[in-house]
């Protein structure tokens, strides 16, 4: 059973009630208008700008205040609040400190705080702070902690699991990636006496019976308070899973900017077979890295029992993978075994169980037409030095002719979407520092609209001529390796030194490449530091509302099936961590690209002042430019028009609303949602009301985003 330490009396229901019911200025005076922006006042530590990073990524506007700048403003009355009209109006719908009071002793600005307040029910975030009795706990001394918390499993509480924490399955689990590095620090403790305090995360005291407070609500003087007492930055997983629940309560669940968990994977090179590495010459026969000529090559393509491996998984884990597929890989097949090419019948005999995206007809390299006689290879050039590019016809020719065998063979395909081979004709530094300029009208040519790009190297969604790139996460899960034991052996050349048999690449990068302290065991290097490491990575973007898909080859879904243990860790660690409300976000490619897109626009409409949002009682108003679609979280049951606002998501509705320009009037519901109930037995709240789940093996797949 969960436990809610407090010394006073607060009922989840009143806890909820407080978290959704409208500021009052006075008994006797008007609603006040509460402006839909938090304050952020910042010392530079890393706590609160881990807060302002989540509030940035999701489109919640903000404005920052860094104590250390001589320049900054004061915050005084007049900074805080003021008048619209005849409508008393706060400036900020919540205060984040870097703790509890960071002013000296007698600070103006801090009674400033404390007025503004009271006033106006402003809840306050102590982003990391000392455990004492300032901020409703004992002295740590007192019965309590301080110190390392790595490796250590905080758990929601019963009252963090009906209120802001709702969405995660109860575990909160504190990194320890490195037994050689402190990684988190913090205060474990009770209540103080006599102090209205209830803990939402808490953990069990070392050496002791009881458990002490991670995250708690301390209730005075007219003032809520969420305290929080170990530091993070935005990276780690332990801010990563309760950022959500800290932005729900400071903001009572009514604020802009929208926050999901998204997963998604395609597959490259489908229908076609990937070179292999080659381990005495460390180097891959048939592709540049190898001299011409350099040993034999020997592919590796799925087979009729990879389809039906990947079909089944697909089934148990309830999430689609996109094949990115190349038709001339099949093709050639038939050509070369009598007009046979079982892969591709069990493929396309299954081809409604997955995605599918035009991957070019035979993958060639679609930038400028590459010297492959040196090693790393170079751009060819023109007798006058200029650059040789591969053809717009080529480029064209490319993508028509895979989309038609696509449609021959019945794919069903959104012909707004590419990924180039090698996500070539995009730039590449140091050889292609520029796209290539005949790829642009190609894609014109085509339709094209959504264009994949290399993330590693192409981090930033961007235009490419008449398309807009989406960036992919590439997977350390080599193309070139479809059993273990050959991931292993190329990741030792990549990851040590010369002087350990490597490569020395790592040796060369140091700021961007770590070197292995020593070789991996080629038999279990990869179950036990690949496999961990790579699912970490992937994990940490899901879990920062990052859109960006990943991407692997073919390859790794053969043999060995080396992509399977990734995928199952990422997907197998979301489950224990979340609720079922709240379910991975499994996209097609265009409305990934659509929502990147979105949030672009919206960050520079905020960033240039041209949106305006508040709340007067239950009422929510925002106005936005012109096309510019509005981006919102806010309570169940919420309205705009008349009609249901958005979708459902982490117990809460969000989605994006187009903009003519004009007001939009959301209507909030008028009575906050009933209390969670509590099953004790599971350890987490289950709602009374019908919820949106996924039992084992459904569709991960939830309703995009919806533009009302």
């Amino acid at each position: 059973m969960k436990r809610s330490i407090r010394t006073a009396a607060l009922t989840v229901g009143a806890a909820i009630a407080a978290l959704l019911a409208p500021a009052t200025a006075h008994a006797d005076t008007v609603t006040p208008r509460i402006d839909l922006r938090v304050l952020i006042v910042s010392d530079g530590g890393p706590a609160t700008d881990a807060i302002a990073s989540e509030l940035g990524t999701a489109g919640t506007p903000y404005t920052e205040i860094d104590l250390t700048d001589p320049a900054r403003p004061v915050i005084n009355a007049a900074f805080l609040a003021d008048t619209a009209g005849s409508v008393p109006r706060a400036k900020y719908q919540a205060v984040v400190l870097p703790n509890d009071n960071p002013f000296a002793a007698g600070s103006a600005e801090m009674a400033a705080l404390v007025s503004y307040e009271q006033t106006y029910a402003i809840p306050q975030v102590d982003a990391y702070t000392y455990a004492r009795p300032q901020a409703g706990l004992q002295y740590p001394v007192y019965g309590g902690y301080s110190g390392s918390l790595d490796g250590v499993t905080a758990q929601v509480t019963t009252a963090g699991a009906a209120g802001p924490f709702g969405y995660l399955e109860g575990a909160v689990p504190f990194e320890n990636n490195s037994p050689t590095v402190g990684e988190s620090y913090g205060y474990l403790s009770t209540p103080a006496p006599g102090a209205d305090f209830t803990s939402y995360v808490d953990a069990p005291i070392p050496g002791r019976t009881t458990r002490g407070s991670l995250v708690g609500e301390y209730r005075h003087d007219g003032r809520r308070e969420l305290v929080v007492t170990f530091v993070y930055n935005q990276y780690q997983q332990q801010f990563r899973l309760l950022a959500r629940g800290i932005v729900e309560w400071m903001t009572g669940g009514v604020h802009l900017g929208a926050s999901r968990n998204y997963f998604g994977v395609h597959v490259d090179d489908v229908f076609a077979a990937d070179d292999r590495w080659d381990s005495t010459l460390n180097c891959t026969p048939g592709d540049i890295d190898c001299a011409p000529g350099q040993g034999v090559s020997d592919p590796i393509r799925m087979t009729p029992a990879d389809v039906d491996a990947a079909v089944t998984w697909q089934q148990e884990q309830g999430i689609t993978l996109d094949m990115v597929y190349n038709g001339a890989g099949s093709v050639n097949q038939r050509e070369d075994n009598g007009g046979v090419d079982l892969l591709a019948d069990e493929f396309i005999e299954d081809k409604s169980s997955f995605r599918w995206v035009n991957h070019t007809y035979s993958h060639p390299y679609l930038g400028c037409v590459q010297n492959v006689t040196v090693v790393p290879w170079v751009c060819a050039t023109n007798a006058n030095g200029s650059t040789q590019w591969v053809s717009e016809a080529t480029i064209s020719d490319e993508i028509a002719t895979n989309r038609v065998w696509g449609e021959s063979v019945g794919l069903e395909l959104d012909n707004e979407e590419l990924v180039t081979g090698e996500h070539s004709g995009l730039q590449i530094s140091p050889q292609q520092p520029v796209d290539n300029p005949n790829l642009a009208p190609a894609l014109a040519a085509n339709g094209i609209e959504w264009l994949a790009s290399d993330s590693s190297r192409d981090p930033v969604q961007r235009a490419a001529g008449p398309a807009t790139t989406v960036p992919r996460y590439p997977m350390n899960i080599f193309y070139n390796a479809g059993r273990a034991a050959e991931q292993v052996d190329e990741y030792n050349w990549i990851y040590t030194s010369r002087a350990q048999g490597g490569s020395g690449i790592c040796e060369d990068n140091p700021a961007t490449t770590t070197c292995l302290a020593a070789p991996l065991d080629t038999a279990t290097g990869y179950a036990e530091y690949i496999v961990p490491l790579e699912t970490r990575t992937a994990l940490g973007h899901v879990l920062a509302n990052d859109p960006k898909p990943h991407f692997i080859h073919q390859s790794n879904l053969a043999e060995d099936r080396i992509a399977y243990p990734v995928l199952d860790g990422v997907l197998d660690g979301y489950d224990a961590l979340f609720a079922a409300s709240t379910p991975v976000v499994n996209l097609p490619m265009k409305d990934l690209g659509i929502e990147m897109q979105r949030r672009a626009d919206w960050a520079a409409a905020l960033a240039a002042g041209q949106v305006t949002a508040y709340r007067v009682g239950d009422t929510v108003t925002v106005e936005a430019p012109n096309g510019v679609a509005v981006t919102a979280t806010l309570p169940t049951g919420t309205t705009l028009g008349g009609s249901a606002f958005g979708g459902a998501y982490a117990g809460a509705v969000s989605g994006w609303t187009a903009s003519a320009g004009q007001p939009l009037t959301f209507t909030l519901p008028s009575a906050p949602a009933a209390p969670a109930a509590i099953d004790d037995t599971a350890g987490a709240a289950t709602s009374t009301a019908p919820a949106t789940t996924v039992p084992p093996g459904a569709s991960r797949q939830v309703p995009y985003l919806p533009e009302t």
